[in-house]
């Protein structure tokens, strides 16, 4: 293939990645000239519903949100792969078929094991498990399970 016909079979890709830059740039740039500064005061004091706290909130969300978020995200992926097997199913075959048992079998290995380690319990007694566990949020950090 010479250079003319690559040049040719490529421009939409550089006109895209062009377009992309330009695009990014352009919300960048309107974002910091169009968007407000920081004011201190009582613009940035924190309230629910307009009634003032009664004690102080807290600053931090607890780690086991962020783990539930992450099982969401890693489950929901699962339901991605097992629909786009689905579709293709009559084509994949028994091979098709072993793969996506062997990965759903894995996600469940990976569920028992955070089940085990006390990572779902979110009461004071899994909390507690965990640290005489040496556990913290589903995740060991040097402890026996």
């Amino acid at each position: 293939m010479s250079t003319s016909l690559v040049a040719v079979a490529l421009w939409p890709a550089v006109l895209y990645a062009a377009l992309v830059l330009v695009v990014a740039t352009a919300i960048i740039t309107l974002s910091w000239v169009l968007g407000g500064r920081r004011v201190h005061g009582p613009e940035t004091e924190r309230y629910e519903s307009g009634i003032k706290p009664a004690g102080p909130l807290p600053r931090r969300l607890s780690v086991d949100f962020y783990l539930v978020a992450l099982l969401f995200v890693v489950f929901d992926l699962e339901a991605v792969f097992i629909f786009s097997w689905a579709v293709a199913a009559r084509r994949l075959g028994w091979l098709g078929y072993l793969e996506l048992l062997v990965f759903v079998l894995l996600l469940f290995a990976g569920l028992v094991y955070l089940w085990r380690v006390g990572a779902l319990d979110w009461g004071a007694g899994g909390r507690l498990r965990r640290v005489e566990r040496g556990t913290t949020g589903g995740g060991s950090t040097g402890g026996t399970a």
